[in-house]
C-alpha cells in the first residue's frame, strides 16, 4: 500500500502526513506508538481469520506479523 503512494524517499520524511486508519482502530494505533515507547520496538500482532463453516462463528490464528521486521524493512527502502 505504501508504494502505491509514488512517494520519494525524501517525501516519506519530509512530507506532512495524516493517517486516518479505519473506524475503531486509532486507539490500537496509538496503544502500539506507546509500546513502541516504551518497550524499544513494535510488538508482534496477530492477524484472525473465521473458522469455515462454524456457528457460531470462531476465529483461529491466520498468522502472526512481526510489525518490527516490517518496520525494518520499510527503513531499508528509505
Amino acid at each position: 500500500m505504501a508504494d502505491r503512494a509514488g512517494m520519494a524517499p525524501a517525501e516519506w520524511q519530509t512530507a506532512p502526513l495524516l493517517i486516518n486508519p479505519p473506524a475503531l482502530n486509532s486507539i490500537a494505533a496509538a496503544l502500539l506508538a506507546e509500546l513502541h515507547g516504551r518497550m524499544g520496538y513494535f510488538p508482534p500482532i496477530v492477524r484472525l481469520r473465521p473458522v469455515a463453516g462454524s456457528t457460531p462463528t470462531r476465529y483461529e490464528v491466520a498468522e502472526v506479523i512481526n510489525l518490527q521486521e516490517v518496520r525494518d524493512q520499510a527503513r531499508r527502502r528509505r
